[in-house]
């Protein structure tokens, strides 16, 4: 299938984004469907594509994130026992196959997407080089970083924030299972109340799990925001882009 060309698929979509260029943190246990054998649903890969080209038809340039706790999650591995280091680098082998699965979908969908691993495998990506992903993203490609930050004891949270940064991202969008940030759980705590926009002051004072402690720094010291949104909901990252109001927000001020 013939690559999309961001000319003419910009015009399938007149609404103006209100964002240039974000970056996409999606969960490796997002790919899967809980209670199934398989780690990778082809349907939920499928569903998060066209979510994907949907706005990359408004020419927006996009950088994903992939985690690969659908098939490793080193942190846990080392709580039972598995040298820390060891165990990371092979959560982080489990995100280049979510990558892979992103990239082969996107593909299929006549999106050119490209695969950045911050460990050299040459033969299934390229390394990640900053000039080379944002000349990439410029020209309509869609960049997926792969592999964390190439370091253990980091998470793909810190590597969202890390590349965001690096990229010259407007804003992260973290999917996730639930609709926003709550004043508690919201699945243990019937009464908990969700937050429509919160500073990165209030959600440190408040002690809410936005992103782990590394990756929330880098953006609160760069003034970079953060949306945290239900990935399920059809349509949700257009309405972002769009600058509707879903999920949370957390900003600087």
């Amino acid at each position: 299938m013939p690559a999309v060309s961001r000319r003419n698929s910009a015009k399938a979509n007149t609404k103006k984004p209100r964002y240039r260029r974000i970056v996409l943190k999606l969960s490796g246990e997002a790919l899967k469907v809980k209670g199934t054998a398989d780690n990778i649903s082809p349907e939920i890969v499928e569903q998060i594509c066209r979510e994907i080209r949907e706005i990359h038809a408004m020419g927006v340039e996009i950088a994903i994130v992939i985690g690969g706790g659908n098939i490793w999650r080193g942190l846990s591995a080392s709580h039972r026992g598995m040298e820390r280091t060891t165990a990371d680098y092979m959560g982080m082998l489990a995100t280049v196959i979510n990558g892979l699965a992103l990239k082969s979908a996107l593909g299929g969908m006549g999106l050119e997407a490209r695969v950045h691993t911050a460990i050299r495998m040459d033969a299934v990506a390229e390394p990640f080089i900053r000039n080379r992903a944002v000349h990439q993203l410029s020209k309509g490609d869609v960049i997926i970083f792969v592999a964390g930050t190439g370091n253990p004891f980091f998470s793909t949270d810190t590597t969202a924030a890390l590349r965001a940064n690096e990229i010259g991202a407007e804003i992260i969008l973290k999917a996730t299972k639930v609709d926003g940030i709550y004043t508690a759980d919201p699945m243990k705590d019937p009464k908990a109340k969700r937050y429509d926009r919160i500073t990165f002051s209030e959600a440190l004072a408040k002690r809410l799990s936005v992103m782990d402690s590394t990756a929330f720094s880098l953006c609160m010291d760069n003034k970079l925001p953060i949306v945290v949104f239900d990935m399920m909901t059809p349509h949700n990252i257009r309405r972002i882009v769009c600058g509707e109001k879903v999920g949370t927000i957390v900003t600087h001020e």
